[in-house]
């Protein structure tokens, strides 16, 4: 099933055409670099505070080193259990998709299983217009 905006829930389109400020999630990690999972509540805590009406996780400065600590999935379900206890409002959550097609489709996958508000959001694919394409239809089914 390929999702579009427009399946989006209406408060979410209409969060998004107000303006909410949706931004980069940071990684937290211990002097080991392990996850800290009480700062990265905490981090959550204070976006949301501060007026966030989302987070993006995996994307911008975390979007590789989250990948090679095999983190995105615990990383995702730490920031929606976090969200859905601290927020007032159920906050736009956004997952991050980088690498190949089939890279990009089991991380949308993850993101499915793990995000009540879906919404994937891809890297420019390297390489020809066609693949490009073809990834952002597989990103959408997946």
């Amino acid at each position: 099933m390929t999702s579009h905006w427009q399946d989006w829930p209406p408060q979410v389109l209409a969060a998004l055409r107000k303006g909410v400020v949706i931004p980069a999630h940071p990684l937290a990690l211990d002097a080991n670099r392990k996850l800290d999972t009480r700062r990265q509540r905490a981090l959550t805590r204070y976006y949301l505070d501060a007026g966030a009406g989302g987070l993006a996780v995996g994307v911008h400065t975390t979007q590789f080193a989250i990948r090679e600590a095999a983190l995105l999935e615990p990383v995702l379900q730490l920031a929606m259990r976090s969200a859905a206890e601290w927020a007032r409002e159920s906050p736009i959550m956004i997952a991050g998709l980088v690498g190949r097609t089939a890279q990009a489709v089991k991380e949308a996958q993850v993101a499915r299983a793990r995000l009540s508000r879906r919404a994937p959001l891809t890297r420019r694919a390297q390489g020809r217009e066609r693949r490009r394409v073809d990834r952002a239809r597989a990103d959408g089914r997946a």
